[in-house]
């Protein structure tokens, strides 16, 4: 089994069909991030959101609406955590930590025009950790088989 995630087949856990990109200022302080501080009438760009999963790391992917080719992507580790940011006014909206192949990466700003698509894209990526977090290992077939009916046989023989 691939440690990695690489070889692992992915998963979607979530598809958005809009979503607003923004350019958001450098932070100033550790205070919150607030999405006021944005141009929310004139985001940068609009498009499609999915969200993926490839073992244990999931991956926000702003694609465009028609084409469907990739604008950025952001893998996420952990949630929540660094990749993916709440603002401290709005349900709506996030901030994102996007990543190249080259592992650059910058802060955006995204948002849902619907307060129901941030709640989904939420309990998506909480889903996805909570269920990481319970994942095993799988064992092989033989191996648990015969673990099982030994462990049978010896609750009968000590009966």
């Amino acid at each position: 089994m691939a440690t990695d995630g690489q070889s692992e087949y992915e998963a979607v856990l979530c598809v958005k069909p809009e979503v607003n990109v923004y350019r958001i200022p450098p932070r100033a302080s550790n205070r919150a991030i607030r999405a006021a501080d944005w141009k929310l009438d004139a985001p940068d760009w609009t498009g499609r959101m999915r969200v993926t999963a490839r073992g244990k790391v999931a991956y926000v992917k702003l694609e465009d609406k028609i084409s469907g080719e990739l604008f950025a992507q952001a893998p996420v580790v952990e949630y929540p955590g660094i990749t993916v940011e709440t603002v401290s006014d709005s349900s709506r909206y996030f901030v994102l930590r996007i990543q190249d192949d080259n592992g650059r990466s910058a802060f955006i700003g995204i948002g849902f025009g619907d307060r129901g698509d941030s709640f989904d894209f939420n309990v998506a990526l909480q889903d996805h950790f909570k269920y990481a977090a319970y994942r095993k290992p799988a064992r092989s077939c033989t191996y648990s088989l015969s673990c099982a009916l030994f462990s049978h046989h010896l609750e009968i023989n000590t009966s």
